[in-house]
């Protein structure tokens, strides 16, 4: 009776291993929705519509991106968090949205870590310091000059309250010595077109997001705060290259799933962009945005969402960084 028990059990667990198998091997059967919890215009939004065509082409399948901005990041990912766990829903995530917003928001109406399933690592994006083309501050040192000659009067913007730029800037005020003025926006568009208008002296934002007024001389970009220089931008010096020696900051983006995704549709996935990541088509579209490809399996993805948990916790705290 025991060994009957025993075999049951094991024809049960058979069946479920094929069914998984066999759904991984049909997927996707419909529209796969890439949520991005960001306004359009920024890094997040340009990467997820370009790996979004991409898959949907290979899997000949409506691959849609839709935007759920607000509450820094908070809104759209939830939305994500609470889908059901089926593959047909992904969060574009990235450092900003993800790692730091456990250590700013007191309570989140998910868990980073537990309510996810890390499924594949897109981009790592330098971001850059840039200033409208009118200004007089033509580098780093101008610029510094210029903030220790005002203190607290040279203003900064950012997609947000909390936002990767916003810590970026504070990180460079510390480094500098130098008190800027944070002005955080909604989103990385509209401060960009503050910066266009001179409302305010610059902003730290994504390559991606300014890399095309930069290159039509409406913007000036000071530095990028890579530890390299950006192929997109190879002119432009580091950050680090410019006098703060160390500074060096090139958020990744990746495909999140909720927590529950059924492993072998993760790998699916995985595997699928992992191979667009090492087409040329991939890597000249990323190149213009001043993206570097970026392939990892989801256990490493896993492994470094849980180190910069704990990475920019403790930015948060060293620059005293809010959400109000």
């Amino acid at each position: 009776m025991k060994s009957m028990t025993i075999l049951a059990a094991a024809a049960i667990l058979a069946c479920v291993g094929f069914t998984t198998g066999v759904a991984a091997q049909g997927y996707p059967t419909k529209t796969v929705r890439i949520v991005v919890p960001q306004a359009p215009g920024g890094a997040s939004d340009a990467l997820a519509r370009i790996i979004g065509q991409r898959l949907s082409e290979r899997w000949q399948q409506p691959v849609v991106v839709e935007n759920r901005a607000g509450a820094g990041g908070v809104i759209g990912t939830d939305t994500v968090a609470k889908s059901a766990a089926d593959g047909y829903t992904l969060l574009l995530a990235y450092d900003g949205t993800h790692a730091v917003n456990a250590s700013l928001y007191k309570t989140l109406p998910f868990d980073p870590l537990k309510d996810f399933a890390a499924v594949a690592t897109l981009a790592n994006v330098p971001f850059v310091l840039a200033v409208n083309a009118a200004s007089g501050a033509k580098d780093i040192k101008d610029f510094i000059e210029r903030a220790k000659a005002s203190p607290g009067k040279l203003t900064y913007g950012s997609a947000g309250n909390g936002s990767v730029n916003h810590l970026l800037g504070a990180m460079f005020g510390k480094s500098a010595g130098v008190q800027l003025v944070h002005v955080p926006y909604k989103g990385a568009a509209p401060a960009i077109t503050d910066l266009l208008g001179g409302s305010i002296d610059s902003v730290f934002t994504s390559i991606p997001s300014v890399v095309s007024h930069v290159q039509s001389g409406r913007v000036r970009a000071l530095a990028v705060t890579s530890g390299k220089r950006s192929a997109a931008l190879a002119s432009v010096p580091t950050i680090a290259e410019s006098g703060l020696a160390g500074f060096a900051v090139a958020p990744w983006f990746g495909l999140l799933a909720p927590a529950a995704t059924p492993p072998e549709i993760i790998k699916k996935i995985n595997d699928d962009v992992v191979a667009l990541l090492a087409t040329k088509e991939v890597i000249d579209a990323f190149a213009a945005q001043g993206a570097e490809p970026f392939a990892s399996t989801p256990a490493a993805f896993g492994a470094q969402l849980r180190g910069d948990i704990d990475k920019w916790a403790v930015v948060v705290k060293e620059t005293g960084a809010k959400v109000d």
